[in-house]
């Protein structure tokens, strides 16, 4: 049985060409087709030729202000000279490439892409927790803040008063 790892695609790699666009991980055309073993022309008509397998939460074409910012964003980038925007995969639409691409190479990576999405999902679950529980400290914090705020409200109003003249009280002789 072969590993992932005779792909030879670390998975940083791969983490490395998952994005956040429209508030979700997608992968390009062109970073799959690389990692494949593809041309990105040959991804994208097996992708046409197969269009019912991609509704739109699978994937969707970027706008041009979403390539412009994503190319902004990206130093080295090797988009140079593309005659259209690219095609953005979500997570279901990566797993739906690997019923159209049927390669052993693209297998392999589709399994190792799949991996590295449940670790992300599983790491932001764990930090989910932390922030959970960091939100409820800070509730609980701030209700003692108050507290205490009431606390020095009264106490500097007893400080006030002491400052006052009082006046004496009490049973007074005559000629004193």
């Amino acid at each position: 049985m072969s590993t992932l790892k005779s792909v030879g695609i670390p998975d940083e790699v791969v983490m490395s060409k998952i994005y956040l666009i429209r508030d979700q991980k997608v992968m390009l055309d062109e970073d799959l087709a690389g990692l494949y073993g593809v041309e990105t022309r040959r991804l994208n008509e097996q992708v046409k030729r197969n269009r019912e397998r991609f509704p739109e939460d699978f994937m969707f074409t970027l706008t041009d202000e979403e390539f412009s910012y994503l190319m902004s964003q990206n130093a080295t980038s090797s988009w140079g000279g593309r005659r259209k925007l690219p095609n953005a995969f979500t997570e279901h639409g990566v797993l739906m490439l690997s019923s159209v691409l049927n390669s052993p190479q693209s297998i392999e990576v589709n399994i190792q892409i799949m991996r590295i999405y449940i670790r992300i999902r599983e790491m932001l679950l764990a930090h989910k927790d932390v922030f959970l529980r960091v939100e409820q400290v800070e509730k609980h914090l701030m209700k003692h803040d108050r507290k205490i705020e009431l606390l020095f409200t009264y106490l500097s109003k007893f400080i006030e008063k002491e400052e006052e003249p009082r006046t004496e009280i009490g049973f007074k002789r005559k000629g004193k």
